[in-house]
């Protein structure tokens, strides 16, 4: 990677009707230990929706159809990722009260958050995306 490449991303807010948020504890560098997003990275000719999906199944085993994620916006601020140039899709999915979700992929676990109980950190610029996925001009 060049230093004017730019890596492209898709990170979910799964969001339960309860006002519940899905998120992992990352298994590996960086942020390793920290709660985050479901998200990766977005393979070479893929739809940055699809990857969301895709990840979310992943890491979560949630799965939902691609038509049913609703994009929140594109997070793309210098320094965002310690790796590099790093360009996020963010996209939320409402998902129904009691969905179980079980750690696969990067994830050492996987666990519904109560909106107004989050992590103190969330890894990357994740609170923000929550932020904006639960904003009443969304």
């Amino acid at each position: 990677m060049t230093e004017t490449e730019n890596i492209y991303t898709a990170d979910v807010v799964a969001l339960t009707p309860g006002g519940d948020v899905l998120l992992i504890e990352r298994g590996w560098p960086p942020f390793q230990g920290a709660w985050a997003l479901p998200g990766g990275h977005v393979d070479a000719g893929e739809a940055p929706f699809v990857a969301a999906a895709r990840e979310l199944a992943e890491e979560t085993s949630v799965h939902v159809p691609v038509g049913n994620l609703h994009q929140i916006g594109v997070w793309d601020q210098v320094g965002r990722d310690p790796r590099g140039a790093y360009v996020t899709f963010a996209y939320m999915v409402i998902v129904p009260d009691g969905t179980v979700a079980t750690a696969g992929d990067d994830a050492r676990t996987a666990r519904w958050w109560p909106l107004s109980d989050l992590p103190e950190q969330l890894a990357f610029d994740h609170a923000d995306i929550i932020s904006a996925a639960v904003s009443p001009n969304l």
